[in-house]
């Protein structure tokens, strides 16, 4: 099958790769625009696991104010070099987080940033609403694991669907950004400000 450059263009629109990566891509998936970007998602994966033992020491802080002056945000992302830290890519993800943390209120970072005893808390009203219900005990486990899970993706940053395209988590946005530039990037810390909140 041909490839066009729409094709790549596309391709390139959606996942923000190289365009000889998306050409690649492609190729490889035969046209199928789906299957090309769980092979670009791959790769990416593949290329942020071998780079994640990297220092990073490097990077910025980004600030967010929404219109009207009401909610900011800080956000500190590191990368290994100042050279790739003064990239408009890098720059694009440190405010792109920034954003999202306005947006979407989260709380923590990561799961295993979450305190024990708030997931206990949390397992803990999920439970009482299957007391008495006739379900399988493995069933019951799996609904509250999905319920978890959907809790995650609210509370937590990296989990949380990217406000820009839906169908990207915030952890599958660095990691892009990590196959993209070449190097470790790790998103240290977030602050959200809002007029009138208690800290």
């Amino acid at each position: 099958m041909e490839i066009t450059t729409e094709m790549v263009k596309n391709l390139r629109q959606v996942t923000n790769a190289g365009i000889l990566d998306c050409k690649k891509a492609l190729q490889e998936a035969q046209g199928d625009l789906d299957r090309a970007m769980e092979i670009l998602r791959k790769r990416g994966a593949s290329i942020a696991a071998k780079k994640a033992d990297r220092e990073a020491k490097q990077g910025l802080v980004e600030a967010y104010v929404h219109a009207g002056g009401k909610v900011a945000a800080l956000v500190e992302v590191n990368c290994e070099t100042d050279f790739v830290a003064r990239t408009d890519q890098f720059k694009e993800l440190a405010h792109d987080l920034a954003m999202q943390v306005v947006a979407t209120r989260p709380s923590y970072l990561r799961p295993e940033d979450v305190p024990a005893e708030v997931v206990e808390s949390e397992l803990r009203k999920y439970r009482a609403e299957f007391e008495g219900a006739a379900k399988p005990a493995h069933v019951i486990e799996q609904i509250l694991q999905n319920k978890l899970a959907r809790f995650y993706e609210e509370a937590c940053l990296m989990e949380q669907p990217f406000i820009k395209n839906g169908d990207m988590k915030i952890r599958d946005l660095v990691t892009a950004k990590i196959a993209a530039v070449g190097e470790n990037i790790v998103v240290r810390r977030f602050v959200r400000y809002e007029l009138g909140e208690q800290q």
